[in-house]
């Protein structure tokens, strides 16, 4: 069976094991090394914590992009992010990494997960032309 665009991202994300997200902060961009990606009802989601300034860049601009690299390809992908505070997906994330049960719970006030909306993910390598693919 193909893969679908989103699995073909997650998988690319997943191999890079590090992506790199950058967000607006005022008139300047913050960008800082993330690890989480997760298909959760045909969405890709990431997390983070609600504390931190990251989450409220995110809430004064949901536009974000993100990019990781891997074997002298990368992957660009700009969208905006919905935060979901649903327990759901939540409870989804942290199952996929357990390792985020450490700092976070679902339903804990902190855990934030967000989905991509209206994304565009541009892969690229020196030897290839980019394609570009929208979910």
């Amino acid at each position: 069976m193909a893969k679908t665009v989103i699995e073909e991202v997650q998988e690319f994300l997943k191999s890079a094991q590090t992506y790199y997200l950058a967000t607006i902060d005022g008139d300047r961009p913050r960008v800082r090394p993330f690890g989480t990606a997760e298909i959760f009802e045909g969405k890709l989601y990431i997390q983070t914590g609600k504390k931190k300034d990251v989450f409220k860049q995110i809430e004064k601009n949901p536009e974000v992009e993100l990019c990781a690299f891997k074997d002298g390809r990368w992957l660009r992908v700009a969208g905006r992010l919905v935060h979901d505070d649903r327990r759901e997906p939540e409870e989804d994330m942290l199952d996929k990494n357990p390792g985020l049960k450490k700092m976070y719970a679902a339903g804990d006030g902190n855990t934030a997960v967000l989905y991509f909306e209206k994304a565009e993910a541009t892969f690229s390598s020196f030897t290839e032309p980019p394609r570009t693919v929208t979910f």
